[in-house]
C-alpha cells in the first residue's frame, strides 16, 4: 500500500504529521458561520494527476499577492478530471441539475490565517450552461471544451480539447484498483487531495469559495498514458515525468461563499504588513 494512505475500513490510527507542516488537511470544523451555501454538486470518478515544481516555476502564474503552499520546499501543480452529477441550487432536486464533466489545471495556496487551498489556472467543462455560470457567479477562469470518458478493454479513458482560445487538452489512459481507505493527515496524499477552499480573482480582490464533503475514499490507480498541455497553458514547464496520481469514486459535495471572515483569522499587522506576513508564510512552509 502506497505510503500515506490508511487501509480501507478506517482503524482510527493516524499518521503523525510533520514537524514542519501547519494546518491540517480536511474539512473546516462546522458551523459554517461566515458562509452562504450556493449549490449541491456530486463529484464522481475523480483522477488526480499531480507533479513537483520549482517554486520559481509557479510563482509567476499566481497573484503576488497569494502565498504558495510549499511541501518540502517544492510547489505542487495538478491536473484533476471528473464528472460532475446533479449541480444544482440548494432545495432542487437532484434529477434537476446539470451533469457534465470537468477538468482543472491548479496549483496550492495558503488562505489568510494560514489554511490550505487551491489556486485554479483553469477550468474546462462540457457543459456552456456551466461555464458560463461559474464566470458570472465566481469570476473562475472556465473555458467550454470537448470532453469524453471512454473504456478501451481494462483502461479507463478521459478526453478533454479546449474550445478556444487555443486546442489545449488532456488525453489519459488508466487501469483503477482497490480501494485503499483515506489519505492519512499530514501526508503527502491529504496535502494534495484533501483542500476545502478555494481563492479567486474578483473586483480587484479575492473571493473565497469553500466546499465540503466527506475525505475522498482511495483506490489504487495505474496510469497508463498521459498528455496534457492545460498547465503549459497556462505558463507552467512540468517536469516530463510520470504524475502521482490518486483516484476516488467520489462524494457529495456543498459549495459555500465567504461572506465574512472569522475573527482573528489575520492579525492586524498581517494585514498592514503583508509582504512581510506572505514571505513568513512561504519560509515556513519549506
Amino acid at each position: 500500500m502506497p505510503a500515506g494512505l490508511r487501509p480501507a475500513p478506517r482503524t482510527g490510527k493516524v499518521e503523525r504529521m510533520e514537524a514542519t507542516r501547519k494546518p491540517e488537511n480536511g474539512p473546516p470544523p462546522r458551523p459554517d458561520r461566515g458562509t452562504l451555501l450556493e449549490g449541491l454538486q456530486g463529484w464522481r470518478r475523480l483522477l488526480f494527476l499531480h507533479w513537483p515544481v520549482a517554486y520559481a516555476a509557479v510563482r509567476p502564474a499566481v497573484p503576488a499577492a497569494l502565498p504558495l503552499d510549499l511541501r518540502d520546499g517544492k510547489a505542487w501543480v495538478s491536473v484533476v478530471a471528473f464528472d460532475i452529477a446533479g449541480a444544482r441550487p440548494p432545495l432542487v432536486p437532484p434529477g434537476l441539475g446539470l451533469a457534465f464533466l470537468e477538468t482543472n489545471a491548479r496549483t496550492y495556496v495558503r488562505l489568510p490565517g494560514g489554511e490550505p487551498g487551491v489556486w485554479f489556472f483553469s477550468l474546462d467543462a462540457s457543459s456552456w450552461l456551466a461555464v458560463a455560470g461559474a464566470r458570472l457567479a465566481y469570476g473562475l477562469p472556465y473555458h467550454h471544451a470537448r470532453m469524453a470518458r471512454e473504456r478501451d478493454g481494462d483502461l479507463e479513458v478521459y478526453r478533454t480539447v479546449r474550445r478556444r482560445p487555443e486546442a489545449a487538452g488532456l488525453e489519459v489512459r488508466y487501469r483503477v484498483g482497490d480501494p485503499l481507505g483515506t489519505a492519512a493527515p499530514g501526508s503527502l496524499d491529504a496535502f494534495l487531495v484533501e483542500r476545502y477552499a478555494l481563492r479567486v480573482a474578483r473586483r480587484g480582490g479575492f473571493g473565497t469559495v469553500r466546499v465540503r464533503h466527506e475525505p475522498y475514499p482511495l483506490r489504487e490507480v495505474e496510469i497508463a498514458s498521459v498528455s496534457e498541455d492545460l498547465l503549459a497553458a497556462a505558463g507552467i514547464e512540468r517536469p516530463d515525468a510520470p504524475p502521482l496520481a490518486h483516484f476516488s469514486d467520489g462524494v457529495n459535495v456543498e459549495v459555500r461563499r465567504v461572506v465574512a471572515w472569522p475573527r482573528g483569522s489575520m492579525r492586524r499587522a498581517e494585514v498592514a504588513e503583508p509582504a512581510r506576513f506572505l514571505s513568513r508564510i512561504e519560509e515556513d512552509a519549506t
